[in-house]
């Protein structure tokens, strides 16, 4: 396996991964969105901190070979893999944005890797190239914490199970698109991520137009209830950095197969 980080930089607040729900909706609804999101998987790996800790977050299948996931995931790990149908499929190569700075999470928070062998889907997202996600209604997915919207998340509610929910994209702050539970109108299946989320893809029109970053607490208590408001790193302003990374990747194989 090939570590590559092409770097990068900036932040917000608090941080933190994964997903709350409506208490007023049967979490089963959530579970069955989330199998329908079939191109978000889990990645997990070992991390480089001494001590060989497991790390898990969610990821994103763009095509057969190539997964997008959040930087801060995998930025510190030595081996990562995605798990798809009970079997781990490692990853080859890892490229992280090069402005991505561990201490100051938040904006170019965007990772990329190629696999070593294929995952074969019926369908993966074309990437959201439009500038006009503000106001859209998105799904989220990702396998996080759970929890409802008055408690916030629940560290003992840990599953493994992909959920999924909607919002509303309600503002763009430098190229993080940001929702909340606060604003009207709301979705029949509102949703906030939480631990575990991270790297999971957020979708307008069936098409990945965010990746799920991190949450913004003002009172900096990231638990994900109706105070807090989710980010996602904006998909579209890096369409370019996207498919540049995958020819790189792609010339740094062939390079080492001579």
């Amino acid at each position: 396996m090939k570590y590559l980080i092409f770097s990068l930089l900036i932040v917000f607040a608090s941080i933190t991964n994964g997903g709350t729900i409506d208490p007023n909706v049967q979490d089963s609804k959530y579970l069955a969105y989330g199998a329908k999101h079939k191109c978000v998987l889990p990645i997990m790996g070992i991390l480089d901190d001494g001590m060989n800790s497991n790390f898990r977050g969610s990821c994103v299948l763009i095509d057969k070979y190539h997964i997008l996931t959040a930087a801060h995931i995998v930025a510190n790990s030595i081996t990562q893999h995605v798990i798809y149908d009970n079997e781990a499929y490692s990853c080859r190569i890892v490229a992280i944005h090069s402005k991505y700075d561990s201490k100051k999470m938040g904006m170019h928070d965007i990772a990329i890797a190629k696999l070593q062998r294929p995952i074969e889907l019926d369908f993966y997202p074309e990437l959201y190239s439009s500038s006009d996600e503000k106001g859209k209604i998105c799904s989220m997915a990702g396998y996080g914490y759970t929890g409802n919207f008055k408690t916030g998340y629940n560290v003992k509610k840990y599953d493994n199970k992909k959920r999924a929910g909607s919002n509303i994209i309600s503002g763009i702050e430098n190229d993080v698109l940001v929702f909340n539970l606060r604003d009207n109108p709301q979705t029949t299946l509102e949703f906030m991520i939480c631990p575990g989320d991270s790297g999971g893809g957020l979708f307008i029109d069936n098409k990945l137009a965010g990746i799920n970053s991190f949450i913004y607490a003002k009172d900096g208590n990231a638990n994900a209830n109706y105070n807090d408001s989710g980010c996602s790193t904006r998909i579209s302003v890096y369409t370019d950095w996207i498919e540049d990374t995958k020819k790189i990747i792609e010339k740094i194989e062939v390079s080492n197969e001579r």
